[in-house]
């Protein structure tokens, strides 16, 4: 008989790792222990040498579906003529924030197995909404502290009955050891305003079926929730929660139900059903095969309006279950909260930021302890692009080499953070748009509360360049030493250190702006990079953005500041007879304004920015002039453009001070002659679309002809436009690129922690 230790790394706290331990020993007929330890596990096991062969070979191979092993370390063996007591489960051993290895599992939607119990009306967790096991339940947004145990968590208010206990104790059950477990006996309680239970429930779903709004308490925060079909209640959610044009998201029974809205590949299918459960933005079917069994639209054409496009998603909860159950309908689920505020997860909080948008409140009194909107992907081909990383996605660490502790800042809109430290980074949940003093709060309470679940203390912070970002101000307030990071580096670095490129690569970075280290606005960039530097190759030709802010809410005031004041490069702009039909069509007043700003350069900052650009084409084609959310004008425009074939537009790249440049100007003037001629929207819309491919594999090939390296990263919000990307990816290939783009960091900003991450790593290493 032989004696082995054994400690194991990971995602192994929460996910059922110490009874998967136990029932592999068991059936091996091994002795020993297991323990939960200040983040990860450990044990010994003891008999014969084939048979610990075997059981270590399972650590790897056979661990539970929510189990992420990071490393497995053992021990040498030592001789063990005696060792009887069986196998037997350890009380947790807490240790120092300090030592702490662990990660923190995400939130994991309903599994198959609850599902079947929740709907047999013999078991007796029938229709109970707080179903769980080892296998799905909340997780981060329950955790108090580590190691992970129910009396560290919000369920530790929860005493187990005595057949939950039973379970509990029991290693041959699948809640053996299942932290979030209850019944209706022992465990959280639905409400509505003064009625429990079964009761509650009914009430808060005949208000949702006769056209109301309601709050519901979920996972990582409340949600919004309408019938989908129901347009004036989806135009009543818009007015109360003052979203006027932004999609909203759907959530459908089955994957059947969705299938009957939308068209969805094996990849896709495979996401919806994952227990991260996120929204997917999903192709719909043509108008004539939308219709249900009534023959109508189950969808009301306000819940993404102008859009082929909706994003869908299953029920995450037995709650989401039952409700959709007794409504019978698709339902409008959106973030709880107002405007460009947090998503409100506190009950009292809740009350009163909601209560002047729902008609009533599905609450429950299981606490939530940390926020987490619901994660937001789409997928190009097999490729996942992650549009918003959050319940179900974060904060599960994500590769990074970073030996030192260090933390990213993050940008202004879709803020995210990262703490990264040992070869991983916990990616922070999506905070929203920082700017609010709600959210800016709500940002600081997630990473204080992250940094202590995970033990992580940054020796250095990086930011952006941006003075009046509020992640930069907060970074700048640390005593830790500070690595500002230029924003379209952090962009390429995200898409870099994710795919474990080393060494130099080219990095292709597109969105609406951020500041350049030369004190200008960028955003259409070619960058000859490593994970510590970088330099610029190529860009976008510039333009003046007519009162800063201003004109990233109204496009057509970016598409005056190209045809007024592009930057010349050798090609004269558009000529007024080719720009009066869209200058008619404005108001007269502001284009003269406008005209005197870009003349006398008054508050016009100019930006190389291929985001701006897709609003000005989007505006000269008569999408959008005004935006109703950020980057309404370039959604709308990839839309437009949709499968259409098209030839595409006049273009030039010239020489400019060492950089490869990108002429605007050609483009626009061949488009507004085609648009004179009478070539519709989609059509000029695909035609643009092709044309910023041909351009970006021109900038790349002139960058590989000057020494570049043939690895390529795309980053930056323009990129999840998947037509952009579609078009891109074949033609850098044809030049024979590899190329790569972000799949588990948000491609847009939500991925710049990350990224900054990376680049303050890189860099301490060098300096070490």
């Amino acid at each position: 008989m032989i004696v082995r230790r054994f400690r194991v790394y990971g995602t192994v706290q929460g996910v059922g790792f110490r009874p998967f331990v136990y029932r592999t020993a068991a059936a091996l007929g091994l002795h020993g222990w297991v323990v939960n330890v200040n983040g990860h596990v450990e044990g010994e096991v003891a008999g014969e040498p084939g048979l610990v062969e075997a059981f270590t070979a399972r650590l790897r191979t056979d661990t539970p579906v929510l189990a992420r092993v990071r490393e497995l370390r053992l021990a040498p063996d030592s001789w063990a003529p005696v060792y009887t007591g069986g196998f037997r489960v350890r009380g947790s051993v807490p240790g120092s924030a300090a030592a702490r290895s662990g990660d923190i599992p995400a939130d994991a939607a309903i599994c198959a197995t609850c599902l079947s119990e929740l709907e047999d009306p013999g078991d007796r967790r029938h229709r109970y909404p707080f179903i769980a096991c080892t296998d799905c339940g909340p997780r981060a947004t329950v955790v108090e502290d580590l190691p992970y145990d129910r009396t560290r968590t919000a369920m530790r208010r929860f005493p187990l009955c005595g057949d939950c206990a039973a379970e509990y104790a029991d290693p041959a059950d699948r809640r053996f050891h299942a932290e979030p477990i209850a019944c209706p006996a022992c465990g959280p309680q639905l409400a509505w305003e003064d009625l429990r239970g079964e009761e509650a429930l009914r009430s808060a779903a005949g208000t949702v079926t006769e056209g109301g709004i309601i709050a519901l308490k979920g996972l990582g925060g409340y949600q919004l929730v309408c019938d989908a079909g129901q347009s004036l209640a989806v135009a009543e959610l818009r007015r109360r929660k003052r979203r006027p044009a932004k999609p909203f998201a759907v959530m459908v029974r089955d994957l059947g139900a969705a299938a009957r809205l939308a068209r969805i590949t094996g990849t896709e299918r495979k996401a919806l059903t994952s227990p991260a459960r996120p929204v997917i933005l999903l192709d719909r079917h043509d108008r004539r095969d939308r219709h249900d069994r009534r023959g109508a639209d189950p969808i009301a054409k306000t819940v993404h309006p102008r859009l082929r496009r909706i994003g869908l998603f299953l029920p995450t909860t037995g709650l989401h279950h039952l409700l959709l159950d007794a409504v019978d309908r698709p339902l409008v689920v959106t973030s709880g909260n107002l405007h460009d505020e947090p998503i409100a997860f506190e009950d009292a909080e809740a009350r009163r930021t909601l209560a002047p948008v729902a008609d009533g409140f599905l609450t429950h009194d299981r606490p939530i302890l940390a926020r987490y909107d619901d994660s937001v992907t789409q997928y190009s081909g097999r490729t996942r692009i992650t549009v918003r990383r959050a319940r179900g996605l974060a904060p599960t660490p994500l590769p990074l080499p970073a030996r030192e502790p260090v933390a990213g800042a993050g940008a202004q809109l879709k803020h995210t953070f990262t703490l990264a430290a040992d070869g991983r980074a916990h990616l922070g949940p999506h905070t929203g748009d920082l700017a609010e003093v709600a959210t800016y709060d709500a940002f600081r309470t997630s990473y204080s509360r992250l940094r202590r679940l995970t033990g992580i203390e940054p020796v250095a912070i990086a930011h952006d360049l941006h003075p009046g970002y509020l992640s930069t101000q907060w970074a700048r307030e640390q005593r830790v030493r500070r690595i500002p990071v230029q924003h379209h580096h952090a962009h390429v670095a995200a898409c870099a250190a994710e795919h474990g490129v080393r060494g130099t690569f080219l990095g292709v970075a597109y969105d609406g702006l951020g500041l350049g280290d030369d004190g200008t606005l960028w955003g259409g960039e070619i960058l000859v990079a490593d994970l510590r530097g970088y330099r610029r190759a190529g860009r976008f030709g510039t333009a003046p953005l007519p009162g800063g802010e201003a004109a990233v809410r109204h496009p057509s005031r970016t598409a005056l500041g190209h045809l007024l004041g592009g930057e010349p490069l050798g090609s004269p702009r558009p000529y007024p007879w080719l720009t009066r039909s869209f200058t008619d069509r404005l108001d007269p007043a502001e284009v003269a304004a406008v005209r005197t700003m870009v003349a006398r350069d008054v508050n016009c900052p100019r930006a190389s920015s291929a985001g701006r650009l897709f609003d000005a084409v989007a505006s000269l084609l008569g999408l959008c002039d005004e935006a109703g959310y950020e980057g309404e004008a370039a959604v709308l425009l990839e839309a437009a453009a949709g499968d259409e074939d098209a030839a595409p537009l006049d273009h030039r790249v010239v020489r400019v001070h060492g950089l490869w440049v990108y002429d605007c100007a050609p483009t626009l003037a061949d488009l507004l002659a085609r648009q004179l001629d009478g070539e519709d929207a989609p059509r000029l819309a695909a035609a643009f679309h092709l044309t910023l491919a041909d351009v970006t594999a021109e900038l790349v090939g002139r960058a590989v002809e000057d020494g570049a390296p043939r690895t390529v990263c795309l980053g930056g919000g323009c990129f999840v436009n998947r037509r952009l990307l579609r078009e891109v990816r074949p033609r850098l290939r044809a030049l024979g690129c590899r190329v790569l783009v972000g799949g588990q960091v948000p491609v847009g900003d939500g991925g710049i922690s990350y990224g900054q991450a990376a680049v303050a790593a890189a860099r301490l290493a060098e300096e070490r």
